[in-house]
């Protein structure tokens, strides 16, 4: 019960910023999967720079790094320390996990495709989480394995025996959060 008071939470949380800052997420869904693909643009276009040793590829990746700081500076709008450069590597992360898994699943290997989709969904949501000020940054400590629960510690252990369920820790419920407030059908 406390996952779906706490899941309700956030929801209640997210509409109350929605409100206030109007904000439109399916344009910003979008917005970041345009982010994602500038991410790679750079660096195909530094890897192409390398391989030809033709600077003129890193002129262009110069280009397109300005480019994506003026997309993300439209997400990305109040943050601290690191949240900026963590932000964009979420998004990248996410990215890379997405073309992993959809490799993987045109090899036939259906489980792996679908860890590296689940991975990429869970960087993908604690990007929002971040920059939604869903989750503090000041909140959040190492967790190292003496502090799991013993929930925890089963689902862990379903999961090393192969059982899968649904994941119940920051990332499951900020994955949760994504699901039901982010539409990108919406016109």
């Amino acid at each position: 019960m406390t996952d779906k008071l706490e899941l309700d939470e956030m929801i209640k949380k997210f509409d109350d910023l929605k409100k206030d800052f109007k904000l439109d997420l399916s344009s910003d869904q979008d917005l970041t999967i345009a982010i994602m693909n500038l991410v790679s643009i750079e660096e195909h276009f530094f890897f192409t720079g390398a391989k030809t040793s033709n600077p003129k590829y890193y002129d262009l990746l110069a280009e397109i790094r300005e480019m994506r700081k003026d997309l993300l500076k439209r997400i990305v709008k109040d943050y601290e320390g690191e949240v900026w450069c963590i932000s964009k590597h979420l998004l990248a992360a996410s990215y890379r996990l997405m073309e992993v898994g959809t490799k993987a699943q045109g090899r036939g290997k259906k489980e792996e495709a679908e860890d590296m989709f689940a991975k990429a969904y869970e960087l993908y949501s604690l990007f929002w989480g971040l920059n939604m000020n869903l989750i503090q940054t000041a909140d959040l400590k190492k967790i190292d394995d003496q502090a799991l629960n013993k929930r925890d510690q089963e689902e862990v252990l379903k999961e090393e025996e192969g059982r899968s369920e649904k994941k119940k820790g920051l990332g499951g419920k900020l994955g949760d959060l994504v699901r039901k407030v982010i539409d990108c059908c919406i016109e």
